[in-house]
Formats: structure tokens, sequence, C-alpha cells
């Protein structure tokens, strides 16, 4: 597990996207920062955008079998992604694919809002069982969660019927707790797949503890 930022943010979740070979940064990512997710979670990176922002922690969802990405971006964009695992777009108003989408290599958690057509789209894209659900409350559950092959870190208020179905789609432990010094939303704030994590610099030991527990991190 290291400590990081990007830039002058410490939701570093909202910046990056990582499965368990490759993760996707965002374009004016500096130098200190590629190489801190290189060495957290032993991918290999590369620098984009989505929709030409630097967000791509909440615009691109994705596992080992694909991508799903804002309906937004663009074609160069989309070859960028494409060249290194198969990518689908997001259409519609739910397009920040990170934020509504919660994925393992698993199964899926969507947001409720999500059509029919979009869930089979993403279903089809990461090669998952998808479902509608949310997270305490939140129907944005990739914001709300972080979630790896090994384990999921929650949004602090999530209930027993939200770790429940976590269980059942993803086929994972999840542990409640918040993350950079008291954030809820711990999807924003880190970074991780089966090897590792990149968690905000404001996180104190008591919360990487809990990131370490929830994540099999040992």
């Amino acid at each position: 597990m290291r400590l990081s930022r990007y830039g002058g943010n410490q939701n570093v979740g909202v910046f990056a996207v990582a499965n368990e070979s490759i993760a996707l940064i965002a374009a004016d990512a500096a130098p200190g920062f590629v190489n801190d997710v290189e060495e957290a979670l032993g991918v290999s990176t590369a620098l984009t955008t989505v929709a030409g922002s630097f967000v791509i922690g909440s615009l691109v969802a994705m596992n080992s079998f694909g991508a799903v990405v804002s309906g937004l971006a663009e074609k160069d964009e989309l070859g960028a992604i494409g060249s290194r695992l198969s990518v689908v777009k997001l259409r519609g108003r739910l397009n920040a694919a990170g934020n509504n989408i919660l994925a393992n290599d698993t199964g899926a958690i969507v947001n409720p809002d999500v059509d029919d057509r979009s869930l089979k789209e993403i279903s089809d894209a990461l090669g998952v069982k998808c479902v509608r659900g949310t997270v305490a409350g939140i129907r944005t559950v990739g914001s709300a969660c972080r979630a790896t092959v090994k384990g999921c870190v929650c949004h602090p208020s999530a209930t027993d019927d939200d770790l429940e179905l976590i269980r059942q789609v993803l086929d994972v432990e999840p542990v409640r707790t918040t993350l950079n010094h008291g954030c809820r939303s711990v999807g924003a704030c880190v970074l991780a797949n089966s090897k590792g994590a990149l968690v905000g610099d404001d996180t104190t030991p008591i919360e990487m503890g809990k990131l370490e527990d929830a994540l099999v991190l040992y």
C-alpha cells in the first residue's frame, strides 16, 4: 500500500482506474504519481483523457475483461483504451461510468437508474452479471465503494443488506470505513487491485488498517 496524491488532490481514485494488469491515468499526471500507481499496483500504465477530462476514475469502470467509458468519450480516446481491452460507451445521462458502476471480475452493481439496454451493454463489456443496487442509499455506487477480486471497501453507512448484496454479486467480503481522514466516498479515495492499493495521503493509520483488511493486502 502506498500514500499519494494527484497534484494537490488526495482523491486519487478520481483521476485513475485500474484492473489487474493496467491502469489508465489522467493525461496531465506528474511522473511521480504515475510511478506511485505502477509500484503500488504492479501494473503498466497509459495516460489519457475521457471526454477531454482528467477525471478518469469517475468516467471509466474497468475489470480484467473490459471497460465501460463515458458516452462523451471521443474517438481517439476510445482507440487508446480499446487498444488494451474491449471497451463500450455508456450512453444516456448516467454516463459517468466510474461513479455509476461498482465492478470486479465476478460481478457488477450499477446505479438503479441505468436502463435495460445499458445494463446489458455493461454486462457484455465487463463479462460479468450486473444487478442494480445502492450502497448507503447512494445510487452512484462506484463512488461509495472500491472493489477488487479479493475484497471491497465501503461507505461507512452501508447497511447490512448492502453488504450482503456485495457478497452475493461480487463474491468478496466488504468492510465499512472512511478514508482520507474521514471521507465517506471511499471510491474516490483509493485505486486498487489484488496486488496493492494507492490511497490519498490524508488517510490515517487506522483507516489504512481497515483498507488493508478490506482488500486483503497481506
